[in-house]
């Protein structure tokens, strides 16, 4: 992928995210379906100047949704939970 910063789509601020971010120092974020552990690695560490140490990823699949007679479906997403060495630290409201 060329461009690096869209590979980040945004940050997944919830209880579970909060958690790990206090304990075990990993952020969450929603990244494009067709990238790469090597490419979000990079990313985010063009973007947010932090070292990563790990990278897990994990695809959500959409869940169905009805309206009335209608059924639909949500779109499909990518997880990675980054993993940043110690003192590193990602303020989202100060970055974005």
């Amino acid at each position: 992928m060329s461009n690096l910063l869209s590979i980040l789509r945004k940050p997944l601020v919830t209880e579970k995210g909060t958690r790990l971010q206090e304990t075990l120092n990993q952020y969450v974020f929603e990244v494009d379906p067709n990238s790469n552990k090597i490419e979000i690695k990079r990313a985010v560490e063009k973007r947010f100047d932090v070292q990563v140490l790990k990278v897990r990823t994990l695809n959500v699949g959409g869940k169905l949704k009805s309206l009335g007679r209608f059924t639909g479906r949500r779109p499909d997403r990518k997880k990675a939970i980054i993993t940043l060495a110690e003192g590193n630290s990602i303020d989202f409201l100060e970055s974005a």
